[in-house]
């Protein structure tokens, strides 16, 4: 989306100057900062900006306590994590703490233009074909695509964009099923080679699903809409009581 305001944080200043003009030569609009709390302060300031691209790994504020901080002062724009560190357990800890993806500074510039198209262009993937219109609406379960926010039994449910993504896939196929693999392109984008071996994505995804899952116990207790199909996905039950 050219012209559309991203904001990178990090300390590397060779980092920071080469992604900004890979960034802007692709035509969006960069505004760059070397530490957290310059970035915090801008944040807060301009709602306007689409998507924050954010290091891991800065001294006096990490990326992690910066994100932190951001969702606590109520500013939801989705954040990247760029990170030289692959082990799996950082990625899972950004996306829990509120982060829709993270890339490994090491990928190409091509590979986190693409994530971050999908990320800006909507529904990723399978679940833009398969989106119904701008409002589904499915027994107790109602969601908004406009906003990507979900609704379950008229209390929001609080979903990251990635979670409303996921949802939204599983619910626009009620009562089929949906393969891991198709969940997790909703991740990484499709063919994306994650963990040990070719199921390596498993793992990350029924992290998403116990997390999403929890979301919704957390308004219901007797939340059963989500079922695992044994060694192929999840399902959203079609059958469920409005």
């Amino acid at each position: 989306m050219p012209g559309t305001r991203i904001v990178l944080v990090d300390d590397d200043a060779l980092f920071l100057e080469s992604l900004g003009q890979n960034l802007r030569d692709s035509g969006y609009a960069v505004a760059t900062f070397d530490t957290g709390a310059a970035a915090e302060a801008y944040l807060r300031a301009t709602p306007e900006v689409r998507l924050i691209l954010l290091d891991w790994k800065m001294p006096e504020m990490n990326g992690i306590e910066l994100l932190q901080r951001l969702r606590a002062a109520e500013v939801a724009t989705p954040v990247i994590f760029l990170t030289a560190l692959g082990d799996q357990i950082y990625e899972e800890t950004a996306l829990k703490s509120g982060a829709v993806d993270c890339v490994e500074k090491s990928r190409s510039f091509t590979i986190l233009r693409n994530r971050i198209d999908l990320i800006l262009g909507g529904a990723k993937g399978a679940a833009s074909a398969d989106k119904p219109g701008e409002v589904l609406v499915l027994g107790s379960l109602r969601l908004d695509h406009e906003t990507s926010r979900a609704f379950w039994r008229v209390q929001q449910v609080d979903l990251s964009l990635t979670e409303f993504r996921m949802v939204a896939l599983m619910a626009t196929r009620a009562g089929r099923e949906v393969r891991y693999r198709e969940l997790y392109d909703l991740v990484h984008g499709p063919d994306f080679v994650a963990g040990v071996g070719e199921q390596g994505y498993r793992a990350n995804v029924r992290t998403f699903i116990k997390r999403i899952r929890q979301k919704f116990h957390d308004l219901d207790d007797g939340f059963d809409a989500i079922e695992n199909y044994a060694g192929f996905g999840y399902r959203w039950r079609n059958d469920h009581p409005a």
